[in-house]
């Protein structure tokens, strides 16, 4: 079999493990269903495509030689249900046609919507399961996995995902090890097709030239599989045609708040905190690392290695801070939830990032690599990599959120070195205008100083005055400052 040699003869061990996992899952699902009570749903993009030649292969191997010549498969009698629908682009609706004549594909063609459709299928078919080409990250994949009954309000049947834990990288190195065809789509730039009204080109894809037409590269160019659903935009405003307006990351720029002061909240996560066994080195050393760049630490927490706790913190902190930092709970232990509670503080899941896997195997191998890899599971949509050369692994941003991997103060002093002047320069940790700091000590009680003090930070509201037993120290927001630099 055709599929199953060109994977073989491959040398991409990973391709391999993935090709495997699925063909397993293909394997015994075929085991539970028969072919009769069994349907693949394809719809001429490229999870399905690669789904639609896993299927040929795993069906192959299924049945041995029974219904294959010198190892061609001649029969392939699982039901394709393909959607067809007008706001679907004409290169997709001609790929899937010309894809069920080359296979020999049984299709039932639904023209209804989804649901109604699926329904009517399913009352005059004995369908039971449905194979799917699901990967984590894609919308529908939440709550998923290789085996999922259908969601409540929906026809009964199964949802088999046997790509579910694949990555771009994945998709594409299978599409192009095995030479099959593709949708001629991806080969101006889409990377993620959906319907004519809300996909374009990948803008990252696209080459420079003087001609007044753009162009784009193929979509298996694409470097970060993360940035594969950009083109996924509306084209048109649905309420009055007009383009919809580019999104920032709600950050402002250094000098539209020059003269403010910038806030940041610390969040440690560690049940061995919280049960006093570990002493908190952590937060104290960031809380002075901030205050040395003048970012006012707003609040500070600790919570526990669970998923809620440390998402209804996130979420809470992200809304009113300009910068959250996390520390602890990073790492490949059950106990190490902090990724996961920063996807849902973000309401998004965590998917499989292939760049930061590479980094992790270099790191520490292929002992902790595993198909699904949990180290490698990062949020989906809103993670960035920050890369230093000074860093073993890259650090991960997510729009606000930094989550830091140190352990220790030396290892936090590295990251914070690295931090600085990684995005220090680009306005998300902006250094504000410098200060004076003063201390003074004084035998005069807190009654006798209160009545002076307040009169002081009444005439100069920049004056921030912090109590401390017995010193009270002044610190002075300076706006001609370079002296104390």
């Amino acid at each position: 079999m055709e599929i199953d040699k060109a994977i073989r003869e491959s040398d991409d061990r990973r391709l391999k493990t993935k090709y495997n996992n699925a063909i397993n899952v293909i394997k015994r699902a075929l085991a539970l269903y028969s072919t009769e009570e069994a349907a693949f749903s394809f719809n001429g993009g490229k999870d399905s495509t690669v789904l639609l030649h896993l299927l040929r292969a795993g069906y192959f191997l299924h049945r041995g030689e029974q219904s294959c010549s010198n190892g061609v498969l001649t029969d392939f009698p699982i039901r394709t249900i393909y959607f067809e629908s007008t706001s679907v682009f004409p290169e997709i609706n001609s790929f899937t046609y010309d894809t069920a004549k080359t296979y020999g594909l049984q299709m039932d063609i639904i023209r209804s919507d989804f649901k109604s459709g699926l329904e009517a299928l399913l009352k005059a078919k004995p369908i039971r399961a449905i194979f799917l080409g699901v990967r984590i990250g894609d919308p529908t994949a939440v709550g998923q996995e290789q085996f999922s009954p259908s969601s409540p309000g929906w026809p009964p049947f199964m949802r088999v995902n046997p790509i579910l834990d694949w990555s771009y990288r994945d998709v594409w190195a299978f599409l192009l090890t095995c030479k099959v065809q593709y949708c001629s789509l991806y080969d101006q730039g889409y990377t993620s097709i959906g319907s004519i009204y809300d996909t374009v080109p990948n803008s990252l894809l696209s080459i420079s030239n003087t001609s007044n037409k753009e162009k784009f590269k193929p979509a298996y160019l694409l470097s970060d599989g993360r940035l594969e659903r950009a083109g996924r935009v509306k084209k048109i405003s649905p309420l009055d045609g007009t383009p919809f307006p580019a999104v920032n990351n709600g950050l402002d720029s250094e000098h539209s708040h020059r003269n403010r002061m910038f806030t940041a909240s610390v969040i440690g996560v560690g049940d061995e905190i919280l049960f006093g066994t570990v002493e908190d080195q952590l937060g104290l050393s960031l809380c002075r690392k901030l205050h040395s760049i003048v970012w006012l630490t707003s609040q500070t927490a600790v919570v526990r290695n669970d998923i809620d706790s440390v998402a209804e913190e996130v979420e809470r902190c992200k809304s009113t801070s300009d910068m959250v930092f996390l520390y602890g709970g990073v790492g490949p232990l059950h106990s190490d939830v902090t990724l996961a509670g920063v996807a849902k503080a973000f309401g998004v899941r965590l998917a499989p990032d292939e760049e930061f896997e590479e980094f992790l195997r270099h790191l520490i191998g292929d002992h902790c690599i595993g198909d699904r890899n949990e180290m490698a599971q990062l949020p989906e949509g809103i993670t960035e990599l920050l890369h230093h050369e000074k860093l073993t692994l890259p650090m991960i941003k997510c729009q606000n959120v930094i989550v830091l991997s140190a352990t220790n103060a030396a290892e936090l002093d590295k990251e914070w070195n690295c931090l600085i002047e990684l995005i220090g320069s680009d306005g998300c940790l902006v250094t504000t205008e410098p200060y004076s700091s003063k201390c003074l000590t004084t035998n005069l009680t807190d009654v006798e100083t209160a009545q002076r003090l307040s009169k002081l930070c009444l005439e100069f509201p920049d004056l921030y005055i912090g109590k401390g037993f017995p010193i009270i120290m002044f610190f002075l927001k300076m706006t001609i400052s370079s002296i104390f630099c």
